[in-house]
């Protein structure tokens, strides 16, 4: 009785004309065995399960066949049963994984010098080249420069960056592809037909994408699927045995953090562990998940999908911006690394997909940021004895009750930097050129957009307009020092100016105009604390 055989050894390639998806390459070493200039060393790189070991193989078999066709070896002659058989002794497979040392290389050095017993040429494949010892590629080296006329060598490898330069200098090197899901479809589809293996064509889809290129994992993974004594595989069979979730979990639960959703996503998770579902490789699809939908928002296709599930991955790629998305992947794979370094993974699962569904979480993240300023500003000793602060809502507008006081002035200090075209505003809208109109509705606005220390050191000032490109701005009642620092900051300065120039429908530029002199007075703590709000855009008021 024959022993069972594995399908990707059942139908590993006998010519070239049946490798898929390498045509760049076979087309090649077929035309240098017609023409008769076959090299003395190969070089073959690529992915898992590309074709190299079985190009070499059928490359060894073609420079030795007794008739040969086209490039081809015929595998019907005595040399060609011979090498299929693995009787052939001129042909030496081996494996540099498990022989890489030095005396496994002086072996073939002094093999090298003995004609072959029954073939035109000695060939030795070897595979998995990077893992020989550096001695052992030093042995190699002289051999593999000038070797005799009847030797020639197929080196295979995954990673060629390993080889030294002076081998690989001395190959004809061949970079094999990945092998396109198309290609790797049709090759299944004649397996299953030569096997009675009844398939869907979607589930040979995620036969296909699941391989990622590699035509040896395909047909594993196909094998996975008959074991069960039945030969017939659809997706959902597929999804079963190499342990996806079901999509519609998924789905469920990334529908829920965009719509912000807590109870559907609780019922959902509910589920899942129910279900006894892996924490770690649910989290880990839900990133995949993600990226698809990225994926699918740049293109408009995938392949590992059915039609009911591509409806509903359009549907959430529709009302979910790419940013939200990114951002998804990075906080699940922050949850992801949370849970592996816990026992109790289940509540650091629930507790981390409710964080991501609530719609605050967003706006806490960016107000623990400055809360953290706040406390190493206070850390600093800058703030000690100033008055307490109490925090309001980033978007509530606050105001300050600090009073300005005359201050030493800055006559026609001016501010002429070039303004850009401005952000979406309420004086978008032209005003005529009198700064009595649109003044008070450039201050209006400051407040209601929450400028408020911008707003407060411009209250009781006047603009007029100095020509027809500048606008100045008096303050009856003088300014201090703190409100110099604050209006003369660039930003600052640019604000105003886009205000202005909106108004005026015109470019324009502004100057401050002081006409009272008072006593300069030193920062107090609460002016000090006010100007590093400014800084950090952080409102609050002070609280006596």
């Amino acid at each position: 009785m024959m022993g069972y055989t594995a399908l990707y050894r059942k139908f590993r390639p006998l010519t070239f004309g049946e490798m898929v998806g390498q045509e760049h390459i076979t087309k090649t070493l077929k035309n240098q065995i017609m023409a008769g200039r076959v090299g003395h060393a190969y070089l073959l790189n690529g992915g898992r399960g590309t074709g190299k070991t079985s190009a070499a193989k059928i490359l060894a078999r073609a420079i030795n066949c007794l008739n040969p066709k086209d490039g081809e070896p015929c595998n019907q002659c005595e040399i060609c049963k011979g090498a299929l058989s693995g009787s052939l002794t001129d042909i030496v497979e081996m494996d540099a994984a498990s022989n890489n040392s030095v005396e496994d290389i002086r072996s073939i050095r002094e093999e090298v010098n003995f004609l072959p017993t029954k073939a035109k040429y000695r060939v030795y494949i070897i595979d998995e080249v990077h893992m020989l010892s550096t001695g052992a590629f030093n042995a190699l080296l002289k051999t593999l420069e000038e070797p005799p006329e009847h030797v020639k060598f197929i080196l295979a490898t995954t990673e060629p960056q390993k080889l030294p330069a002076t081998i690989l200098s001395r190959c004809q090197r061949f970079d094999y592809k990945r092998i396109s899901n198309e290609d790797i479809v049709k090759r299944l589809e004649i397996v299953c037909k030569e096997s009675q293996i009844e398939a869907t064509k979607g589930a040979l889809m995620i036969i296909a994408s699941l391989s990622e290129g590699a035509m040896r994992d395909a047909l594993s993974i196909l094998e996975r699927c008959i074991q069960d004594g039945e030969n017939k595989i659809d997706e959902e069979k597929i999804k079963d045995l190499v342990g996806i979730p079901k999509v519609t979990f998924v789905s469920g639960i990334i529908q829920a953090m965009i719509e912000y959703d807590v109870d559907k996503a609780l019922q959902t998770i509910e589920t899942i562990i129910k279900e006894g579902k892996d924490i770690n490789q649910f989290v880990w699809e839900m990133i995949k998940y993600v990226k698809d939908i990225l994926v699918y928002q740049a293109t408009k296709k995938l392949e590992i999908y059915n039609e009911e599930e591509l409806k509903q991955i359009k549907v959430i790629a529709e009302s979910v911006s790419k940013d939200k998305l990114v951002d998804l992947v990075y906080q699940l794979s922050e949850l992801e690394n949370n849970i592996k370094a816990t026992t109790q993974k289940t509540i650091m699962f629930e507790a981390g997909i409710i964080k991501l569904c609530s719609e605050q979480a967003e706006v806490s993240g960016k107000l623990e940021e400055r809360v953290e300023k706040i406390e190493t500003y206070l850390k600093s000793g800058k703030a000690i004895g100033a008055a307490p602060v109490m925090m309001q809502s980033v978007n509530r507008v606050t105001t300050n009750p600090m009073q300005a006081k005359p201050a030493q002035v800055f006559n026609q200090s001016s501010a002429t930097i070039p303004t850009p075209k401005s952000k979406t505003s309420n004086v978008t809208k032209k005003f005529s050129k009198n700064s009595e109109e649109y003044w008070p509705q450039i201050m209006d606005d400051l407040r209601q957009n929450g400028k408020i220390v911008l707003y407060t050191n411009l209250k009781g000032s006047k603009a007029k307009e100095l020509n027809d490109m500048t606008v100045g701005i008096e303050f009856p009642n003088g300014i201090n020092s703190f409100g110099k620092a604050v209006l003369e900051k660039q930003e600052n300065v640019r604000e105003i100016s886009n205000l202005v120039s909106m108004a005026c429908g015109k470019e324009m530029q502004i100057k401050y105009l002081t006409q009272t002199v008072g006593q300069s007075h030193p920062i107090t703590k609460e002016e000090n604390l006010q100007n590093f709000a400014n800084e950090s855009d952080i409102p609050f008021n002070i609280i006596e």
